[in-house]
């Protein structure tokens, strides 16, 4: 039976760039690439027995897409995407940094 972690690992060498960053899409004159945050995950294991099993998964959150038109390329946000990250990311920041100021005050 063939390594399944050594496949996995092989199969998904390129896995981020491409889960990533969409195909290329063109409409209108208009060229756009797609970008998003990702992650992903694998893992699995047998014993002794030579009982083995495994799984994955993750998750992918659009952030928008790059738009070319012409000899302009600008990004275009996803706001409804981006304030689903930005949100928790400030509220971390903000109580790390209040307890940063706080042992220093200290």
């Amino acid at each position: 039976m063939p390594n399944i972690a050594l496949e996995l690992g092989q199969q998904s060498a390129s896995f981020g760039v491409h889960s990533a960053y969409g195909e290329q899409q063109d409409v209108d004159g208009i060229r756009m690439i797609p970008v998003a945050l990702t992650w992903s995950g694998f893992g699995g294991g047998s014993d002794e027995a030579g009982n083995g099993g495994g799984g994955g998964g993750g998750w992918s959150i659009p952030l928008g897409a790059y738009l070319r038109k012409g000899d302009d390329l600008r990004f275009e946000p996803n706001i409804v995407s981006l304030l689903t990250v930005a949100i928790p990311f400030v509220f971390f920041a903000g109580r790390a940094l209040s307890r940063v100021i706080r042992a220093i005050k200290k």
